[in-house]
């Protein structure tokens, strides 16, 4: 069974860098096929897909956040990260991690929808 955990601080005040990790227990991240993304969730919105980074390591990013958004990985913690940069108060959303291993295109990863694992979410306020 695929478990993610995301993990981070709950307050980041504005204009510096928030950083969060999601360990991953029951499947290697290297694993054929399975995407591992950034999603989060502003209170009172909608879930918004921030970005993705498949197996293979490649990333793809959403266009609106691609200025100050990075998803990297670490094989040997077997985890991966999301540093988002110059946040302000409109970045204070729960943030999750989720994964799929379904083959999918660059456009279907794009698609919350299409992920079947998800962690607990972790609470983040951007405040002075």
């Amino acid at each position: 069974q695929v478990q993610l955990r995301e993990s981070g601080p709950g307050l980041v005040k504005p204009s510096q860098t928030l950083s969060l990790t999601c360990a991953v227990s029951g499947v290697p991240i290297t694993a054929a096929y399975f995407s591992w993304s950034w999603i989060r969730q502003p209170p009172g919105k909608g879930l918004e897909w921030m970005g993705v980074i498949a197996y293979s390591g490649s990333t793809s990013i959403n266009s609106s956040l691609e200025s100050r958004i990075s998803i990297s990985r670490d094989t040997s913690k077997n985890q991966f990260s999301l540093q988002l940069k110059s946040v302000t108060p409109e970045d204070t959303a729960v943030y999750y991690c989720a994964a799929t291993p379904d083959p999918l295109t660059s456009d279907q990863r794009m698609s919350v929808a299409r992920y079947n694992f998800w962690g607990r979410g972790t609470q983040v306020t951007v405040s002075p």
